[in-house]
């Protein structure tokens, strides 16, 4: 049977290990306290606008007061209809975090079966 390698502790490494692992976790440090930030302040931005060179600003993910992201006109979460979505799984998506039937200020679900927006096709095409 082959044996498991000990671990060395950090202070039997090399000097050039030492460095290396320096930047790691700083990096690491770095990205958590970035992700807190966001957390902290309910931000978010599309990271595949930001890959495409856009700004901050129009990366910025629009939210309403119930966290969920707000569609172009900038509606809240009771001002929707069947009609702000292309598809009824959008629409159940939206539907399920907005609270689902118990909270359907949209009446999404005109017959109350939890299903929301029933003539909207299933998926894009």
């Amino acid at each position: 049977m082959k044996k498991i390698p000990k671990l060395k502790t950090l202070s039997t490494l090399s000097p050039k290990t030492k460095n290396i692992l320096k930047y790691v976790f700083g990096g690491a440090l770095v990205l958590l306290a970035g992700a807190v930030g966001l957390e902290a302040t309910n931000n978010d931005w599309d990271l595949g606008k930001l890959l495409k060179g856009e700004s901050l600003k129009e990366a910025k993910v629009k939210r309403d007061k119930s966290g969920n992201v707000v569609t172009e006109g900038g509606k809240y979460t009771d001002e929707y209809n069947c009609e702000d979505f292309a598809t009824q799984e959008e629409a159940q998506t939206f539907y399920k975090n907005a609270g689902g039937l118990s909270k359907d200020t949209n009446r999404l679900d005109g017959d109350k079966d939890s299903i929301a927006c029933e003539h909207l096709p299933k998926q894009k095409e």
